[in-house]
């Protein structure tokens, strides 16, 4: 007998034996057989009431099967309280009876607006919504904590809305925080916190498996918004970090919603002390801002395609003539599903760290492997001065670097077999304050994976060791500080600054070109260059008092700036 219909049939059998039992009880037939249910408790025959929404967090008698287009209030959450009798009495649909084997999936990035709703609308409800402008859709795949009955939420269901485009937002509703704002919630224990989350995760798996959510997709911990004590907050995130542990182990991702006052607060302030971190975070914030970002969230943190935010609460939104009570969410993290192919063919990967421990070069580490060819290892394509297509960005192609064992890619996607690791450093021309961004090559079907971009300062890759100024010249040591490998081609430049008199009265300072010579200059060594002054240097340079002349040594898209005064 599955997990949930058990447990529906204990609460059943529970909840009428004790009403008897006190004789506060009264009895109700209903196909063919009398039933004692609370006296007190409401009793709705939903084959005269289909739009009735099953609040299996609500003290009432439902008699019948949940209608496929049941409407509910996207804010519902509480303990199971409700008997629900009838055929199929567990009210979730096929998926209750007969688990399908999961199925092996990769989370696929979206970026767009997104909704939530308490029961997953019928197939008829999201094809109308087509004409949305939504194309994510959270669905609560369980927890003891989930209020609405699940009759549209089946295996064929899922397949159904994925080989149309939706992405899904797999959400699991457990125990929530010691003082959380949920009432009738059930709430974790503090001594108990580590097990919990692990339990909480093996049921959310069991769940997700049940309707063909395999591993590699990402599933969300609902944890509701609550008060930030010392105690609750240790609690809290001992249970989820439990979670996102489990998670990982049976190849899933792990995802938190939460308020971003308080659940989102607490593992902000987590960052970098080693506290195992989801993978994505749903961060509660209803002020209407269609974006990600968030001022309790850092910039850098969970940066790569790795949020939701939920700008807005539960109301109606009409659309294809069907009305639906949701929360508005703006989209740019793990979801299940999407275009066909896109999210099985496309490469998987993140970058980790960029750094310029020297000038001219750079360092990146991350990972990548792409799951329809595991095992070969990815190129790596790096583009200096912004993503993809922004003007003036510099292209460089690394070859396929991604050859190192990463256990921690392991754990996480079996199908990569550990590899697709990189370190690599290269040279760079572009020097000064620089967003460098890195993709993985797709080898197959799909498209490339953006890893992921950071902004680091580049030194210029140049040294002038010394300089001196003459009557018919300017001589200097110049140092390339690129490997060996790499040449510098650059120039010496010399400019003077000369006061001219306007046509219409007044003067002006004018920079002058007075010398210019080429050079080439192997990385790692150097070299003195004579540069000699131009006729019109010579004549400033006899003029009386001495000559201010701006030295200019430079490489494509850098350079280096000095002062140098002629006698």
């Amino acid at each position: 007998m599955p997990l949930l219909v058990a447990m529906l049939l204990a609460l059943v059998t529970g909840s009428a034996a004790a009403a008897a039992a006190t004789g506060d009880a009264r009895t109700v037939h209903f196909r063919g057989k009398a039933v004692h249910v609370p006296a007190g408790w409401p009793v709705i025959r939903l084959a005269e009431h289909p739009r009735a929404c099953v609040r299996l967090d609500r003290k009432a008698v439902y008699l019948g099967r949940p209608s496929a287009e049941q409407r509910c209030p996207a804010e519902a959450m509480g303990r199971r309280r409700a008997i629900l009798l009838g055929a199929g009495s567990a009210g979730e649909g096929a998926a209750a009876s007969a688990a399908p084997p999961a199925r092996v999936s990769v989370a696929a990035e979206f970026t767009g607006l997104g909704f939530d709703a308490c029961a997953a609308p019928s197939r008829s409800a999201m094809r109308a919504w087509d004409d949305s402008p939504y194309r994510a859709i959270g669905v609560y795949i369980g927890g003891l904590n989930r209020a609405c009955s699940q009759p549209n939420l089946t295996s064929g269901w899922v397949t159904e809305q994925v080989s149309l485009g939706w992405h899904l937002i797999p959400t699991y509703v457990g125990l929530q925080a010691p003082t959380s704002s949920c009432s009738s919630c059930a709430k974790l224990s503090p001594g108990s916190a580590t097990l919990q989350g692990a339990a909480a995760a093996d049921d959310a798996i069991e769940q997700a498996r049940a309707i063909g959510i395999g591993p590699g997709s990402p599933i969300y911990n609902d944890m509701e918004g609550y008060s930030r004590t010392a105690s609750a907050t240790n609690a809290t995130l001992t249970f989820l970090s439990a979670w996102t542990q489990r998670l990982h182990a049976f190849g899933y991702e792990s995802g938190v919603y939460s308020s971003a006052g308080s659940g989102i607060a607490d593992l902000v302030s987590r960052l970098g002390t080693g506290y195992v971190q989801p993978d994505h975070i749903w961060i509660a914030n209803w002020d209407g801002r269609r974006t990600v970002d968030d001022p309790y969230v850092p910039d850098h943190a969970w940066s790569e395609h790795q949020r939701i935010r939920q700008y807005r609460g539960g109301h109606d939104e009409r659309w294809g003539g069907v009305t639906i009570n949701i929360d508005n969410n703006f989209v740019e993290g793990g979801t299940h599903g999407g275009a066909a192919g896109t999210a099985v063919d496309s490469p998987k990967g993140k970058l980790d760290m960029v750094e310029s421990a020297a000038p001219g070069q750079l360092r990146l580490s991350g990972w990548a492997f792409d799951p329809s060819a595991p095992g070969t290892p990815l190129a790596i394509r790096v583009y200096v001065g912004g993503k993809a297509g922004k003007r003036g960005a510099v292209r460089q192609e690394l070859g396929p670097v991604a050859t190192q064992h990463r256990p921690d890619v392991a754990a996480r996607f079996r199908a990569s077999g550990g590899l697709g690791g990189f370190d690599v450093s290269f040279p760079t021309a572009k020097t000064g304050r620089e967003r460098v961004c890195a993709y993985a090559v797709n080898v197959g079907l799909g498209a490339d994976k953006k890893l992921g971009c950071r902004t680091v300062g580049v030194r210029v890759p140049l040294s002038v060791l010394a300089v001196a100024g003459g009557p018919r010249a300017v001589r200097l040591n110049v140092r390339c500080d690129w490997p060996a490998s790499v040449q510098c081609p650059g120039r010496v430049v010399l400019r003077a600054r000369k006061r001219v008199r306007m046509a219409r009265g007044g003067t002006r300072v004018v920079q002058v070109p007075i010398g210019r010579v080429p050079f080439r200059l192997g990385g790692g060594s150097s070299a003195s260059f004579h540069t000699p002054l131009n006729r019109r240097g010579r004549e400033l340079v006899r003029a009386p008092g001495s000559l201010r002349t701006k030295l200019i040594v430079a490489v494509p898209d850098a350079r280096i700036a000095r002062s140098v005064r002629l006698p």
